[in-house]
């Protein structure tokens, strides 16, 4: 037994050790094809455990690189001249294919075989390992030479949260390294208890990691009722560390140069407020009585704050909390992974279960509607919602994710999340969520309060009208087949009456987007 000294006091866990636990539990891993590969990215977005990577280098750094490190001549117009390489970590892939599945590049004679196949661990582990440990090496792109953010340029900067212990082909954890890539670096992360806690913090287990300047992810887990007020109190804390940090710049204005201390009181960049911050060091060197303004300066780096969790913190226990924090106007943002149940305690029954899907302790099926908790939300006014799904849209999820961290107030990002109690081969799950999202069952959309003053409307619908079969997609899923197998009259149904009430949900967005169709002349 551990006596209590060998605990650490305060609370903190080293980060990033996953990294070391290579688990080698896949049969099969990608390997990369690359004559066919499109440099697309999709594999290394879907990816949950973030063990395929891609970087662009230059062909210097490739110089030494073993030689069955395959890389392609870039082409994208704006990284001409560059080297594309991608790499799967072969220790850390759980083997889910999915990376296959997404991938669009196939070769035209062979449709089966595509820009990344999957082949025996054993045959290619060693090899692989030697390139993987290469690829480590290679330098990290510079973020801010890139021309846009997208799903191709996001998914070429680094990860900081890597080999987490969630289920193989889990539809949550994407998300959640896609943050890491975009804001990491100044990230703080308070985390609702649920699978997202469990993986995410598995102690000593820790899949939240840093750059090579040392900066990452600051996560903690309170309870899972209190997960938005335990949020609230990070923004707070930000807030007020920075007020002092303000105070204690005013007091040694005189002693800072006019040039630097007005850069400090202006808009910035995080990089750009970095570079400041390192020259304000180095003024205060010297300075007498400048320690606390010396120790504490990274308060001026602005921080992003997100709180995270699943859909029964998010429209069940925590709802009132969550409320409550969108109420304000504190900058805040919230990811709910939405997996439609209790995903961490066995796929029980909540307020996001759709209609007609059986649930632990409810073998009957759903009898009602779920929440909306997006239209709720956009009833404030003040606070940013946007519906996403990472297989429905790619750009669409990277483009959400943008606008509610820029949005100056409270933002709810609602992700879709396909989870192994919805009982199909999560390597299929991102055509199923293009599916779900062509029958309406889960459209898409970005409520920007920003739009109004641009005298547009605030909604912005990022879907079509539904159109597949609604009944043969739920089929796809045995959440659904389950009652159409106990009760087959029931499940038809009810699949009508999920239908009617997506297509009136449909209608409604429409109506708030400005795209309702006119009625006729009578």
């Amino acid at each position: 037994a551990l006596p209590v000294s060998a605990l650490p006091p305060d609370g903190t866990w080293p980060m990033g050790t996953t990294r070391w636990e290579k688990r080698n539990i896949a049969e099969e891993i990608p390997v990369w094809k690359e004559e066919l590969c499109t440099q697309c990215n999709h594999c290394v977005a879907a990816c949950p455990h973030s063990a395929i990577r891609a970087k662009v280098v230059s062909p210097q750094a490739m110089e030494n690189a073993p030689a069955s490190l395959h890389s392609l001549d870039v082409k994208s117009r704006d990284m001409r001249g560059q080297k594309y390489v991608l790499q799967v970590a072969p220790e850390d892939c759980t083997g889910c294919n999915l990376c296959v599945e997404v991938c669009p590049a196939k070769d035209r004679q062979n449709p089966q075989i595509k820009a990344i196949n999957m082949m025996s661990r054993l045959e290619h582990v060693e090899e692989e390992k030697v390139n993987y440990d290469f690829f480590l090496d290679l330098p990290e792109i510079d973020r801010s030479k890139l021309e846009r953010i997208d799903i191709r340029t996001s998914q070429l900067i680094t990860p900081l949260f890597e080999y987490s212990g969630a289920c193989s082909g889990c539809g949550e954890t994407p998300y959640i390294k896609l943050l890491t890539q975009l804001y990491g670096d100044r990230m703080l992360i308070a985390n609702a208890t649920g699978c997202s806690s469990i993986y995410g913090g598995n102690l000593p287990s820790t899949p939240y990691t840093t750059d090579a300047n040392g900066r990452g992810p600051a996560w903690a887990n309170s309870l899972f009722e209190d997960n938005a007020e335990f949020g609230l109190g990070f923004r707070l804390s930000v807030d007020q560390h920075r007020a002092r940090v303000m105070r204690l710049l005013a007091q040694f204005a005189d002693r800072i140069p006019a040039e630097l201390n007005d850069a400090l009181h202006a808009e910035a960049t995080p990089d750009v407020r970095r570079e400041q911050v390192a020259a304000l060091r180095q003024h205060l060197k010297s300075v007498a009585g400048a320690e606390e303004l010396l120790k504490d300066a990274d308060a001026l780096v602005e921080k992003s704050i997100w709180l995270i969790g699943g859909d029964g913190w998010a429209y069940d226990i925590g709802f009132g909390g969550l409320d409550h924090v969108l109420s304000l106007t504190e900058n805040v943002n919230i990811l709910v992974l939405d997996t439609q149940c209790y995903s961490n305690t066995g796929g029980q029954a909540s307020k996001a279960t759709p209609l007609g899907a059986v649930t632990k302790f409810g073998e009957h099926g759903k009898r009602k509607a779920r929440k909306d908790l997006g239209v709720s939300m956009m009833m404030y006014g003040h606070v940013y919602v946007a519906q996403i799904s990472l297989g429905a849209q790619l750009n669409q999820t990277v483009k959400a994710i943008q606008e509610a961290e820029a949005w100056p107030g409270p933002s709810l990002i609602i992700a879709y999340s396909p989870c192994e109690e919805h009982g199909y081969d999560l390597a299929l799950s991102h055509d199923q969520m293009r599916q779900l999202t062509a029958t309406g069952f889960w459209p898409l959309y970005r409520f920007d309060p920003r739009r109004a003053d641009e005298g547009k409307p605030p909604l912005a619908l990022d879907s079509r009208p539904p159109s597949d079969a609604l009944a043969e997609t739920l089929l796809n899923e045995q959440r659904f087949r389950r009652l159409n197998a106990q009760q087959p009259e029931v499940a038809e149904q009810l699949w009508r009456d999920a239908a009617l009430d997506l297509q009136k949900r449909y209608d409604f967005l429409a109506l708030l987007a400005g795209k309702a169709e006119k009625p006729g002349a009578d």
